[in-house]
């Protein structure tokens, strides 16, 4: 399996990070996507890249932080995407539910670093809450799907996730798919095409059950998997194989 989606830099693992990368290989899963949410997280990311031969990193800033982006950071953002191992840029994207950047500094802190991604010829990762039109308007207006993104923990409805689809977008599940009350996701995960599933944790947050409220980690991308294949019909091992080969695919990750 590959987690497409984790935060190893978090400080929720400064205690046993050696620990938890053990229990994930033991549980299956060969890589581990850590995704960039400010430049310091950035940079971490890409530090653990460079020291661990499972994970790959993303560099960007999070809509939550969109207020923090100016031209010095750009620039350092991009010096970072080129170091080797950074597949992405990510997650970026608007979060219109804490608003902790105004929604005009999130839009341009958006489209600027759909812009970065164009120039390097890079996937993004897309952070989308309570603002799903207007991340699909700038999707298209931007043609931020041309050279192939993630919708990361996705929670829209399956139109929306087909019309995404078309734009070049992978739809990724995380642990609320494992939630009984998660009707609108697992009709999504039932529905669209398999070769556009991603799997990830989005650790330490949203455990799957039976840990949710616990810390997340790697390991646990398995539940996901499971109840993929649950949802699906079909053998664990299958939902493990198909998921692993779109996400090396979007990110250009070797075999």
């Amino acid at each position: 399996m590959i987690d497409s989606h984790a935060h190893l830099q978090d400080r929720e693992f400064n205690k046993d990070l050696d620990k938890v990368l053990a229990r994930a290989t033991e549980a299956g899963v060969e890589k581990i996507v850590c995704i960039g949410f400010d430049y310091m997280s950035s940079r971490q990311g890409m530090d653990l890249a460079r020291r661990h031969k499972s994970i790959f990193a993303t560099v960007g800033i999070h809509p939550h932080d969109a207020k923090t982006l100016d031209e010095q950071t750009l620039e350092k953002l991009y010096d970072l995407a080129l170091k080797p191992r950074v597949v992405a840029i990510g997650e970026i994207g608007l979060d219109y539910y804490r608003n902790l950047s105004p929604r005009e500094q999130q839009k341009k802190a958006f489209i600027e670093q759909i812009k970065l991604a164009q120039e390097l010829e890079k996937p993004v990762v897309i952070h989308d809450r309570d603002a799903h039109q207007e991340v699909l308007e700038i999707i298209k207006k931007e043609k931020a799907g041309i050279n192939g993104g993630v919708m990361h923990c996705y929670s829209g409805h399956t139109p929306l996730a087909l019309e995404l689809i078309k734009e070049g977008f992978y739809i990724s599940f995380a642990g609320p798919l494992t939630f009984k009350n998660a009707k609108k996701s697992h009709e999504v995960a039932q529905k669209i095409p398999l070769d556009r599933i991603l799997i990830e944790t989005d650790c330490p947050y949203l455990s799957p059950e039976p840990f949710r409220g616990k810390r997340n980690e790697p390991a646990q991308v398995k539940l996901v998997a499971q109840k993929l294949a649950e949802l699906r019909g079909m053998k664990f091992e299958e939902i493990a194989r198909i998921t692993s080969n779109n996400a090396r695919k979007v990110f250009r990750i070797d075999a």
